[in-house]
């Protein structure tokens, strides 16, 4: 079991394209449903999933991804 993080994910279905981006790059954070709309599994992921999870977070092409506890995009130089 892994200790509860200082990160809150949730995630915009009505937004959600489909694109999968996330659930490729994070498949214990995410998945999708059967109409291929995104799925948080694990809303207080670890710390150490941080720099994943503002790749998922940039690499979604709605915006449909949140991540509480992690800086705004504004000045984010993560790839």
């Amino acid at each position: 079991m892994t200790a509860m993080g200082s990160l809150r994910v949730s995630a915009e279905r009505e937004t959600c394209v489909t694109s999968s981006l996330c659930v490729y790059r994070l498949p214990q954070v995410f998945d999708q449903d059967e109409e291929g709309r995104v799925v948080v599994l694990d809303d207080r992921p670890p710390d150490t999933l941080r720099d994943e999870l503002r790749r998922a977070r940039r690499g979604c092409p709605t915006r449909s991804i949140q991540v509480e506890g992690l800086p705004s995009e504004e000045g984010d130089t993560t790839p």
